[in-house]
């Protein structure tokens, strides 16, 4: 059956599918925006920019580009997701591409396989190579094994590296569906209401300590989070890392 599942034939007609769920939800949910002019600003300004959500949001992730990021002035060069090369993320690389954006694959190392290569270094060079080049790149700074909502050094090394900054992008919509996966995966329902959120840009320079600068994507990242699931119409719970309304 996992043979089944990957195989070529089916991982296009699946690349398919949730390209069409994505622009079905994109298109149809009632969205609320807020922090679009100074992530517009900061698309226009930077020469390479990190745009950081988390994992369980991934079928959410495109409506910020399929509604308003593509249209903003300003950049030129390539638009790219990390996704991990797991079997998983090649029906997800397929369906980005539907949307005009590319895939970056590659992962950190699973500590229970650690010699099998996950492509980490290679995914590392390459994410860089685009942002030093003018390019975007979303990042799920919790994938792809979590621990859920919280952020790694990934994102802020690939980021350091390349000098770009960090916008934080946060999505919820209601209804939804929770998997019980390890990030809880979302699956958001067309006709619904929804909400974007953009956080304060975090700059990352070489000087600053990576510790203090994932600290800080965090608190971002949190803060973006709990907003869209209040405007989204949640009930939304005091701040706590890995634990969102929905």
């Amino acid at each position: 059956m996992k043979f089944l599942f990957r195989s070529k034939p089916v991982v296009i007609l699946i690349g398919f599918l949730i390209w069409s769920w994505m622009a079905l939800v994109a298109r149809t949910v009632r969205w609320h925006v807020e922090g679009e002019g100074e992530a517009r600003q900061a698309w226009q300004a930077s020469q390479g920019i990190v745009v950081a959500a988390w994992h369980s949001r991934i079928l959410l992730l495109p409506t910020g580009w399929t509604r308003m990021i593509r249209h903003w002035p300003g950049r030129t060069a390539p638009v790219a997701m990390l996704i991990s090369l797991s079997g998983d993320g090649e029906p997800v690389a397929r369906a980005i591409g539907y949307l005009g954006l590319s895939a970056i694959r590659g992962s950190a190392g699973n500590k229970k396989k650690a010699g099998k290569d996950k492509g980490g270094t290679r995914a590392i060079v390459a994410a860089a190579r685009l942002l030093r080049d003018g390019g975007g790149l979303c990042i799920t700074p919790d994938g792809p094994r979590g621990p859920r909502e919280t952020v790694s050094l990934g994102a802020i090394l690939i980021a350091q590296r390349a000098g770009a900054p960090i916008l934080p992008y946060a999505l919820s919509s209601r209804p939804a569906k929770r998997l019980s996966s390890w990030d809880r995966f979302i699956i958001p329902f067309p006709f619904t209401t929804g909400a974007i959120v953009f956080g304060p840009v975090l700059e990352t320079p070489r000087s600053a300590d990576p510790e203090m600068l994932r600290a800080e994507l965090q608190r971002r990242l949190d803060t973006a989070t709990r907003r869209a699931d209040k405007l989204a119409g949640y009930t939304v719970q005091a701040a706590n890392p890995g634990h969102s309304a929905t």
